[in-house]
């Protein structure tokens, strides 16, 4: 297929100019919008999958879906449809780099930067969220970096088609580095699941590594269901601990284990970047967790549950205790040869364990449990506390787009740990949404408007609209108003301006001034008219229009109406000389035509009469009949002869050139002259 897309059109309009990417389901392809003039990526479904009916059904459906997806970091799909057998999408030209590449290039990346990239994704993923559309290849590769460091997110709905494919299990996986542990053993699938993948690019981006890796993708989708990862702060010790319990609640093999929702995880790390403290709701920092062997002293969790040393247990397990999950590693395979000096080195270590641990554990249990009191009213909380016989610390107040003004954020310590009666319980309360007021951007370009907009916290969306009044490129609108108090987790929408639409103008000319208006302004145009005189179009019809051909649309076409022409007096002519005739007429604005016959009473050379008279419309041609004299008498012995010739026509008509040349009357027109 690649052999022969270069230069091929799509759909009459996409013209493909280069290949720009291949995947296992498409190629992707560098095209120009030959309608609208501007470049466009052409997605092209490989001819396995376009041959395939189930395939093609769910494309459709997935493929109208994802264009509904209004998003600044989703990547907008403008078109999709069906060439001579062929499945395409047309989809928003991205300039960057994949997210992938960068991390080959560059290896951990900055952890503020990780966190930024991690809250765009999770803004693109609620906004699909909230249509029913599971990304399910939440990939680096899938994650574009444009200029400006904002993410774009790709495939969106197409992953989903991907899977309504019933082909061998590999094709369905998606890919093995990012699937979720229910997405490789074949579940149903939740938005968890894109939480899931969104934690393994955050921990590869901020660590340089992924958390799980092997020699084929059955074994790293093995490892995803049964391995614990290592804390990316023992790959990357400058990691923080907040955004490294962010990216391992993500992690959690168990769904509703992870934040509940791509907006949670959204906050989450919002509120690391700000650095507020960070909510995860009772998640046991990642400090708690043990990978394989066995530890010197096993760690505590703060509601005194121990945490097991690889070994000791079967596998991986969990423990839970209110609310609290402790992660144990995987049990190391015994190796075949014996080594008593280490099995009993071993033995004493791990009894030394479990009396440390037994003896932390009766201590504790003489205390006294904490509350829980988060997300509890701040008045509530203290009598809570108060009733369990603790003290109330310190209160501090935090604004937070999560939990609700006046309730409690957190607490030190947590809600379920052990502590003596009469100790001190620190809460940090909710002052209330992060608000800013909304400038004003309206007349900016959309570059300028989107820096200020999120250089205050703001997510943007655009939209495009045609305008005659702001230039191209510019906002015409935003919503909420500019001046508006909002939280930092609106949305603001900006209308970017098109510049005027162009359009074709009807041609009018001939048309009655009724049916002109109407042709012009069901065109999309404003009509102005003002009426002319014609002698040759009909009063009431359009003489001309102004412009023709193209012009914006919303723009006034100017048309010239007939007002038809006014009857004026035809000069009286009448015993003039011809000459004087014809310079009468003339200059009166009419035509003439000259004709001669005898007269006796007329002299040779003056005018007989004209025809019409009284008032006619200029450019009438007027007849005037000119004397040539008495009839001359013929001998009578050529009487018979004339009358055998007949008659003949001795008029000259002269429409109004001047000139004469008068013959010899006829018989006929002595008869006229007679008769006159």
């Amino acid at each position: 297929m690649t052999g022969n897309m270069i230069g091929r059109i799509f759909n009459n309009r996409y013209k493909i100019t280069e290949r720009i990417g291949i995947g296992g389901m498409a190629e992707v392809y560098r095209a120009q919008d030959t309608v609208l003039g501007r470049m466009v990526a052409v997605k092209v479904m490989l001819p396995q999958y376009a041959a395939d009916p189930s395939f093609t059904q769910r494309f459709r459906q997935e493929a109208a879906s994802a264009a509904n997806l209004q998003s600044p970091y989703i990547v907008n799909v403008y078109d999709w449809g069906q060439d001579s057998g062929t499945y395409y999408i047309v989809m928003e030209y991205v300039r960057g780099s994949d997210l992938k590449t960068a991390i080959k290039e560059r290896g951990a990346i900055n952890q503020r930067k990780v966190a930024e990239i991690g809250s765009q994704v999770c803004q693109a993923l609620s906004v699909a969220h909230n249509l029913d559309i599971i990304h399910r290849d939440i990939k680096p590769q899938n994650i574009m970096i444009q200029p400006d460091g904002n993410v774009k997110v790709m495939d969106f709905g197409i992953a989903r088609a991907k899977n309504s494919v019933k082909t061998q299990t590999s094709s369905v996986l998606g890919t093995a580095h990012y699937v979720s542990p229910e997405q490789a053993q074949g579940k149903e699938l939740t938005y968890a699941s894109d939480i899931y993948s969104l934690g393994i690019v955050l921990y590869e981006a901020a660590t340089g590594k992924l958390p799980f890796d092997g020699p084929d993708a059955v074994s790293v989708a093995m490892k995803q269901v049964q391995e614990q990862p290592v804390p990316p702060s023992q790959v990357n010790p400058a990691i923080d601990t907040a955004l490294e319990d962010i990216i391992m609640k993500a992690l959690d093999k168990t769904p509703d284990n992870r934040f509940a929702t791509a907006r949670d995880m959204k906050n989450a790390l919002n509120d690391y970047l700000s650095g507020r403290p960070v909510n995860l709701g009772g998640f046991t920092s990642a400090s708690t967790v043990v990978m394989g062997g066995v530890p010197n002293v096993p760690p505590i969790a703060a509601d005194g549950t121990q945490v097991m040393p690889a070994g000791m247990g079967n596998g991986m397990q969990q423990g839970v205790n209110h609310g609290t999950t402790t992660y144990r590693g995987a049990e190391s395979e015994p190796k075949k040869k014996s080594h008593v000096g280490l099995i009993v080195a071993l033995i004493v270590a791990v009894v030394a364990v479990a009396a440390i641990a037994f003896g932390l554990t009766q201590c504790s249990s003489t205390g006294t449990s904490v509350p829980d009191v988060v997300n509890m009213e701040q008045t509530q909380a203290e009598e809570t506390i108060r009733a369990a016989g603790f003290e109330v610390g310190t209160v501090s107040t935090a604004k937070s787009n999560s939990v609700e003004e006046g309730h409690v954020i957190s607490q030190d310590p947590s809600g379920g740990s052990k502590r003596e009666e009469g100790s001190r319980v620190n809460l940090v309360v909710s002052g209330g949404e992060d608000t800013v007021t909304l400038p004003d951007v309206t007349g900016q370009t959309e570059d300028a408007a989107r820096r200020s907009l999120e250089q205050i916290g703001l997510t943007v969306s655009t939209r495009t609209e045609h305008s005659t009044d702001v230039e191209e490129g510019h906002v015409i609108s935003m919503s909420p108003e500019a001046g508006s108090q909002v939280s930092k987790t609106t949305t603001i929408t900006l209308v970017v301006s098109m510049g005027a639409e162009t359009i074709d103008i009807p041609n009018v000319t001939g048309m009655s001034e009724s049916s002109a208006r109407s042709a012009l302004q069901e065109a999309g145009f404003q009509v102005s008219s003002s009426t002319q005189e014609s002698s040759t179009v009909d009063k009431g019809v359009v003489i001309s229009y102004s412009p023709s051909g193209k012009a914006d649309k919303g723009s006034t076409i100017s048309i010239v109406v007939s007002s038809g022409t006014s009857e004026i007096d035809v000069p009286n002519v009448t015993g003039e000389s011809l000459s004087s005739a014809q310079s009468q007429l003339s200059g009166a604005g009419f035509a003439y035509n000259v004709v001669y016959a005898y007269s006796s009473s007329v002299t040779e050379g003056y005018v007989i009469s004209y025809s019409p008279t009284g008032k006619a419309r200029p450019g009438t041609n007027i007849t005037i009949t000119v004397s040539s004299g008495p009839e001359q008498q013929q001998p009578s012995s050529s009487s018979s002869s004339q009358s055998d010739s007949g008659n003949t026509d001795h008029s000259t008509n002269d429409e109004g050139t001047g000139n004469t040349t008068p013959d010899t009357p006829s018989a006929d027109a002595g008869a006229l002259s007679a008769i006159m």
